[in-house]
C-alpha cells in the first residue's frame, strides 16, 4: 500500500509526525496553532473539521499502519483530532487551553480505560478511536473544572 504526498502531509500533520522525538506532542502543538486561528473555536467549524479529519484519518491511518507498522509514530492525524475534541465548547482562554493541552498529552500517553482496549483495534479505527476516547476524558474533566468553578 502506498501513501501519496497529500495523505502523508495530512496524516503526519504537516510532517510533524516525522519529528525524531515526541511526534505526538509536536503534532498536538501544530493542531493547537490551528485552533488558535481566530474563529476556529466556533463549534460549527470545529465539528466539521473534527468530522472530516476523523473520517479521512481512519483511511490515512490504515495506510500508515500498512507501511510503518502498528500505530506508527509518523501518523499523527489522531493527535490533531484529539487536540480539537479536547477543546470543543471550551472557553478560548489561556488557562483552559493550557490545561486542556497538558491533560490531553497525559491522557493520550496513559490511555486510560477504555482507550487502552480501543487502541488494540486493527487499522485506522484503532489509531483514531483511542485518541477520541482520551480526548473525551479531557473534555469531561474540563467541563467539571468549569462547571464546578474550580478555576
Amino acid at each position: 500500500m502506498k501513501i501519496n504526498f497529500i495523505e502523508k502531509f495530512i496524516g503526519s500533520v504537516f510532517y510533524t509526525g516525522y519529528f525524531p522525538a515526541a511526534s505526538g506532542t509536536v503534532s498536538s502543538l501544530a493542531a493547537l496553532v490551528i485552533y488558535l486561528i481566530p474563529g476556529f473555536e466556533n463549534p460549527f467549524i470545529m465539528l466539521i473539521s473534527i468530522s472530516l479529519f476523523f473520517v479521512w484519518g481512519v483511511n490515512i491511518a490504515t495506510k500508515f499502519e500498512a507501511v510503518y507498522g502498528k500505530d506508527p509514530s509518523q501518523c499523527t492525524i489522531d493527535e490533531m483530532v484529539g487536540t480539537w475534541i479536547s477543546l470543543l465548547f471550551i472557553p478560548k482562554t489561556l488557562v483552559y487551553v493550557v490545561i486542556s493541552f497538558i491533560l490531553w498529552r497525559v491522557l493520550d500517553i496513559l490511555k486510560p480505560f477504555p482507550a487502552n482496549l480501543i487502541e488494540k483495534i486493527k487499522g485506522g479505527w484503532g489509531i483514531m478511536l483511542d485518541d477520541v476516547a482520551s480526548a473525551f476524558y479531557v473534555l469531561l474533566i474540563l467541563y467539571l473544572i468549569i462547571n464546578l468553578k474550580i478555576l
